[in-house]
């Protein structure tokens, strides 16, 4: 797993990226045409991971609740975030991905519950197809951001 781990840290830091180069009007800003924001994507990918991950193994995620709830799965920006918000979603891009890293190597996911996943249609069975999947899906994002992205500057 050590290269999933890699490929999610290389993921993050772009997206670390892409928050430090945009203002924070940019990353709130909801295009026409679109659903949601830059900000919004970036939250939803840490949120997602911790669900896939945690939840779904049967253990408590280190993100709370409000901010669970505020992007996860069929949620959309309800406002524009501040940039204090902003700034601990960027730390939670590595924090969050620094503990699963050091959970993984403890053996902290023993029991996994199944779950079918909308986008491709795949049933996650364990921990490893579940940090698999969250590479898809940080990527599935990336795309979104990158689409926000060129409809903000153009």
């Amino acid at each position: 797993m050590d290269f999933t781990f890699q490929v999610l840290n290389n993921t993050r830091g772009i997206f670390s990226k892409i928050i430090n180069n945009n203002s924070l009007e940019d990353l709130n800003k909801i295009p026409k045409g679109f659903n949601n924001n830059i900000i919004w994507n970036i939250a939803h990918i840490v949120v997602s991971q911790q669900l896939l991950a945690y939840r779904l193994s049967g253990l408590e995620s280190t993100l709370s609740d409000e901010m669970i709830n505020k992007y996860r799965k069929d949620t959309k920006p309800e406002g524009d975030i501040s940039q204090d918000e902003v700034n601990d979603i960027q730390e939670l891009l590595f924090s969050t991905l620094k503990k699963t890293k050091e959970d993984y190597s403890k053996g902290v996911f023993k029991t996994y519950n199944e779950y079918t996943v909308s986008t491709t249609g795949n049933t996650l069975t364990n921990i490893n197809e579940a940090l698999q999947f969250v590479t898809i899906h940080e990527g599935i994002h990336y795309g979104y951001v990158l689409a926000l992205l060129k409809a903000i500057k153009n």
